[in-house]
């Protein structure tokens, strides 16, 4: 039978008892080896006393210590948080919003520093606070405006960033994909998140509107204007009618095709059937849309009329000149329809670190080029069939430079055009255009470079200029660097891609379309690194911060 024993030895045999021996430590021993408190020898420099955000007790040191305390110990200064706090950034007053802005929103929200607002005077009482679905329906309307208009995902968030924090929010965080922007503002950590979000349903062209949304975030972080104005200057800008009208814009789309087709070595003669399918192109587009049918369809019927034109033209002169004159109306009527601010658009988003939103981009400009293709295929396919031969090998434009330079100028300014751009900008893409053709012609046709590398330099000093432009005049980059890009379209390389799949040379026409999307690409990358390197070298001035404008996180974690 078990034996029983007495409480007293019951107690003194307790698993949870100290064992014969040992002594428990007094309550300043314990103290003293706590992992939250500073090791002994450890002082705060004044520095850090100054920029940190935390309180060092009087007595405590932030000193390293000279031998680590155990081998397995991480070093403070990467792995964790360093005892006298992070250091936050100090933003200049003096730099634009874009930089303020750009470099915080790369930060967490632990480390961004909190608005600055305006005291109130003495004698005055202090202004009531705003209300945050309010502020944050504001900064949607205005990311909606920004994101329908072509631009970057980086540059919609900056400018909602902006806008709520100049209103005193502090914990904002926006998300912008393609189709659907939101922002969520946490008052406190232990306060629910207000969370808003919008749709994207219908994107236009107007840089007219983008300019004065930008000139509406300037104010608004200017301190300028109140909740109400704002509201209401917004209102305006989407009351405000587009700065041309539709016979306008459609002649631009022909001026522009014309101005193509004599960049490839075209004629009076080519000029004026290149405007003409141009516009008949650009008519059945508004028809098609006014019917409520997707942008597929009326790209496919704006590049039928331009290859019906050609091919007719090459029926009607079946000679070696004919031939040469209807792939330069086909080729100039491709130059108004390609893509390239959405090309653009979708590499930027790539590169800044918004994958989501690149590949829709991408994929739009999959099926608005898919368009394209199916439209004057199916034209150049029509003509084989009834007789009509091109020949891709007949496409040898003649260097004429002061009428080629003419013809890229009257391109980006039909561009600006057709880009609703406000008329103050229209001579500077235009004279932007203009270098840009003179630099990739200078390379290309006079040095025999290659011509990836040249329309590479090219797009590059083209997003450069227009990224200093946009940064004198605080406004959108897109307007200075959109209509410049259009000389520089591969409108021979995909009509030449197009010709061959049409006639059956697989191998000629994908090594077309692969030259075409090489110097798409190169054009994509060349403007945004133009932009790249335009923020390195003048958006670092009067921005004290350890890291700047910190890159996107990669796989690899660089």
């Amino acid at each position: 039978m078990p034996v029983l024993r007495p409480p007293d030895e019951e107690h003194h045999t307790s698993e949870f008892a100290v064992p014969e021996g040992l002594e428990l430590p007094s309550v300043e021993q314990s103290q003293q080896g706590s992992e939250f408190s500073l090791p002994k020898g450890m002082a705060p420099s004044e520095q850090a006393q100054q920029t940190s955000g935390f309180i060092v007790p009087e007595g405590l040191t932030t000193t390293p210590p000279t031998e680590p305390r155990s081998e397995f110990r991480y070093n403070a200064d990467w792995a964790s948080t360093p005892a006298n706090g992070i250091r936050s950034p100090l933003l200049a007053k003096g730099l634009p919003w874009h930089d303020r802005m750009r470099t915080m929103v790369r930060l967490p929200l632990s480390e961004r520093p909190a608005p600055e607002l305006a005291p109130a005077p003495e004698g005055e009482e202090e202004t009531p606070p705003l209300p945050v679905p309010r502020v944050l329906d504001l900064t949607l309307r205005i990311g909606e405006l920004l994101l329908a208009s072509g631009e970057g995902a980086e540059d919609v968030e900056t400018a909602m960033f902006a806008i709520a924090h100049a209103y005193g929010l502090d914990r904002c965080e926006a998300t912008v994909t393609f189709t659907l922007i939101g922002i969520t503002h946490q008052p406190s950590l232990v306060d629910p998140p207000v969370s808003l979000s919008r749709t994207v349903r219908r994107r236009g062209t107007d840089y007219n509107r983008l300019a004065a949304v930008f000139r509406l975030v300037d104010d608004i972080n200017g301190g300028s204007i109140t909740l109400e104005e704002a509201y209401g200057r917004l209102a305006t800008i989407r009351r405000n009618r587009h700065p041309y009208s539709k016979m306008q814009l459609s002649l631009a789309a022909g001026l522009l095709a014309g101005a193509a087709s004599t960049l490839v070595g075209g004629g009076v003669l080519v000029f004026a059937l290149a405007v003409i399918g141009a516009i008949l192109g650009d008519r059945m587009a508004w028809v098609l849309a006014s019917r409520g049918l997707p942008e597929f369809y009326q790209f496919v019927a704006a590049a039928m009329a331009p290859a019906a034109i050609g091919v007719s033209l090459a029926a009607v002169h079946p000679g070696q000149q004919g031939l040469v004159q209807a792939a330069a109306v086909i080729t100039g009527g491709l130059f108004a329809l390609i893509p390239g601010r959405a090309l653009v658009a979708s590499v930027q988003d790539g590169l800044t670190g918004y994958y989501i939103t690149a590949a829709a981009r991408m994929l739009e400009v999959f099926f608005l080029i898919a368009g394209i293709v199916l439209g004057v295929l199916s034209i150049l396919y029509i003509g084989e069939v009834s007789g009509v031969s091109l020949d891709p090998e007949t496409v040898e434009a003649k260097i004429r430079p002061a009428v080629q330079l003419a013809a890229a100028m009257l391109l980006a300014l039909a561009f600006c055009v057709m880009l609703q751009q406000d008329k103050s900008t229209v001579v500077i893409a235009t004279l932007n255009g203009g270098v840009a053709w003179l630099i990739v012609a200078s390379m290309r046709d006079t040095a025999d470079l290659s011509p990836f590398a040249a329309t590479l330099v090219a797009a590059g000093l083209v997003g450069l200029f227009g990224q200093l432009l946009a940064r004198y005049r605080l406004t959108s980059s897109l307007p200075y660097v959109t209509a410049a890009i259009g000389p520089l379209l591969p409108g021979g390389a995909t009509y030449f891609g197009l010709l061959g799949l049409a006639q059956g040379d697989i191998a000629t026409g994908g090594q077309q379309l692969l030259r075409a999307a090489s110097l798409a690409l190169a054009i994509a990358i060349g403007v945004n690194l133009g932009n790249e390197i335009a923020r390195l070298f003048i958006g670092t001035p009067g921005l004290v911060t350890p890291f700047g404008r910190r890159g996107a996180k990669r796989t690899r974690g660089f």
